[in-house]
């Protein structure tokens, strides 16, 4: 016969172990968020600072316990792979983006495209028929706002160029300075970025934006049962953060501010 005396010494100890599993449950919770660089909204994933929408991702989910995983990769492969379920969410993502994607109602910024050129041009952006004057260099898979992405999928002759992968800027910039190119169209905030990066600062000449500014936001899997929780998390922390001058104070460690 057993001695029931063992009985009680057994359930705090199976107690404790339940408790300690359940809590490297909660605490090895990881959201996967990824992009292609965009730096200063997304930079490189070792970076000491790997971009604004990084870290606000990773302040605002590590108060619920959640570590964020930050990747980079091509950008058509991020959408593929965020709207498989594959990983979490989409870095700096337009609606334009991935409409099916589930988006917070508060963006974090405000994207604004401008045209970039050699400082020594006098063309002008004015419009969609002033770009049959240019060659442009877009990127694969972005969203420059309706008008703009019909005529970058029409790519009339070669007045559109279409870069892909990580480098696609660089690509671009490149493109640019060896005369292959007129006109570069990239986020403000982005192009000045990677020139101050490249010692280039000043090298080139904004000639025009388009208008309206878009919305950029950390765009989550529609095929994920978790992403209607990780959207509300994020927006009630982006409220918090831009309320209490948070959001504010990480943009200006970035060189930025919300316009």
């Amino acid at each position: 016969m057993q001695p029931r005396r063992r009985l009680p010494l057994l359930s705090p100890l199976l107690t404790l172990l339940a408790c300690l599993a359940t809590a490297g449950q909660a605490h090895g919770e990881t959201l996967v968020i990824a992009a292609d660089p965009w730096c200063p909204i997304n930079c490189a994933a070792d970076a000491p600072r790997p971009g604004i929408l990084v870290e606000l991702a990773r302040d605002i989910f590590a108060e619920h316990g959640i570590a964020v995983r930050y990747e980079t990769r091509n950008w058509a492969r991020v959408l593929r792979e965020v709207r498989r379920g594959e990983i979490n969410a989409a870095v700096g993502a337009g609606r334009a983006d991935a409409p099916d994607f589930l988006f917070t109602d508060t963006p974090v910024a405000m994207s604004r495209n401008c045209f970039y050129t050699l400082r020594e041009s006098q063309w002008l952006f004015t419009g969609i028929e002033s770009l049959k004057a240019v060659r442009l260099g877009v990127i694969n898979d972005y969203s420059y706002g309706e008008l703009l992405n019909a005529y970058i999928a029409a790519r009339p002759g070669d007045r559109v160029q279409v870069a892909a992968g990580s480098t696609a800027l660089d690509i671009n910039l490149s493109k640019l300075a060896r005369g292959r190119l007129d006109a570069v169209l990239e986020n403000r905030w982005v192009l000045q970025t990677r020139l101050a990066a490249l010692g280039r600062s000043g090298e080139l000449r904004e000639a025009g934006c388009r208008q309206p500014d878009v919305p950029i936001y950390l765009a989550f899997s529609p095929a994920r049962a978790d992403s209607a929780r990780y959207v509300e998390l994020f927006e009630q922390g982006l409220l918090r953060y831009r309320a209490d001058g948070r959001l504010r104070v990480l943009l200006e460690a970035y060189g930025v501010s919300e316009r």
